[in-house]
């Protein structure tokens, strides 16, 4: 074979999003933070996310993980994606750990490690089972808050959409589904995602003169919800028209506990369970930050990884879709 680039990856999902942790073939990156270090990955190696994470070695819906030196936590790591990079990922979290773990880097007697991201440090508890392999992740992290609420938008297509902004790690804009005529089921999933990018478009230009720190052009991805009992709920995050979390959403959960909080729904170390269309779920709870001037919350989302591939992804010289590409 002529000459190629060469990665080492291993895949692994969480409740059925996948997560790409890359171990070997990105160059040094500069900076005193993963924050810096992820800008610094954008500025110069940008064309490394559509190679990695687009077809054909990839596909729309995969998530990329970036590990760095940190000199605050134990580890560091930032999150790459289709479209954008994420400040925080819960999912890809709970993948990191169940990676750390196939390769040795940590183990049945550490109960814990603290993780760097572009967001801040989250503490990751680890439940092992007496065989040795990883059974469970619970995520501590960053402080959420609710943001603005009952923002009406008027939707011709869908009609009347009323939808509450949170913070969780990302922003988050929740609908409720039934309100709007949706179920959330697998059948479903192209409606959802069309629903969603309108209502993505709609919510961007209602708040883009809001003071709500989401200002200058960004978008927050629409959480549909659907109560399916007291603290139970099923999840649906459409984070682009072509794309659509799998899992029920680490940090939309984060956001959606936020909200409950906020509303009076839910009490400190009460279990909200976030399910998905697929009928897999997170455990979850929350605890109030220090700092309750802007109510912020500290969530606990607990989950499972698996592991699903080691591979080696080759870039060979001469291939006219390297650099990978996406159909939307």
């Amino acid at each position: 074979m002529r000459s190629a680039r060469t990665f080492l990856v291993i895949d692994s999902h969480t409740a059925g999003h996948p997560t790409r942790v890359i171990q070997a073939g990105i160059p040094p990156l500069s900076g005193d933070s993963v924050r810096a270090r992820r800008d610094d990955f954008q500025a110069r190696f940008d064309a490394l996310r559509p190679a990695l994470l687009h077809e054909p070695a990839g596909h729309a819906a995969m998530v990329g993980v970036v590990m760095v030196p940190s000199g605050v936590a134990q580890f560091g790591a930032f999150f790459i994606s289709s479209y954008i990079y994420l400040d925080m990922c819960g999912h890809a979290t709970m993948g990191l750990a169940k990676t750390l773990s196939v390769t040795g880097a940590i183990a049945p007697d550490m109960p814990s490690f603290t993780l760097e991201t572009p967001a801040g440090i989250v503490d990751v508890a680890l439940d092992w089972s007496d065989q040795g392999t990883l059974n469970s992740v619970r995520i501590r992290n960053v402080p959420c808050c609710a943001g603005l609420s009952a923002i009406s938008l008027d939707i011709p297509e869908i009609g009347t959409v009323s939808a509450d902004l949170a913070y969780g790690g990302i922003w988050y804009a929740a609908v409720d589904a039934r309100a709007i005529g949706l179920s959330l089921t697998v059948d479903n999933v192209r409606t959802a995602m069309h629903w969603g990018s309108l209502i993505k478009k709609a919510i961007t230009a209602a708040i883009a003169s809001e003071p709500t720190g989401l200002g200058g052009g960004s978008e927050p991805s629409i959480l549909f919800y659907e109560a399916m009992g007291p603290a139970h709920g099923r999840h649906l995050v459409v984070l682009s028209q072509d794309k659509f979390d799998r899992s029920p959403c680490g940090t939309g959960t984060s956001a959606r506990l936020a909200l409950l909080a906020a509303q009076g729904m839910l009490e400190p170390g009460e279990t909200y369970i976030a399910e998905n269309i697929l009928g897999q779920s997170f455990r979850c709870r929350f605890v109030p930050a220090e700092d309750t001037r802007n109510r912020e919350i500290i969530p606990e989302i607990e989950g499972a990884a698996f592991i699903t591939a080691l591979t080696t992804i080759v870039k060979e010289d001469g291939d006219p879709l390297a650099g990978g590409f996406l159909c939307r």
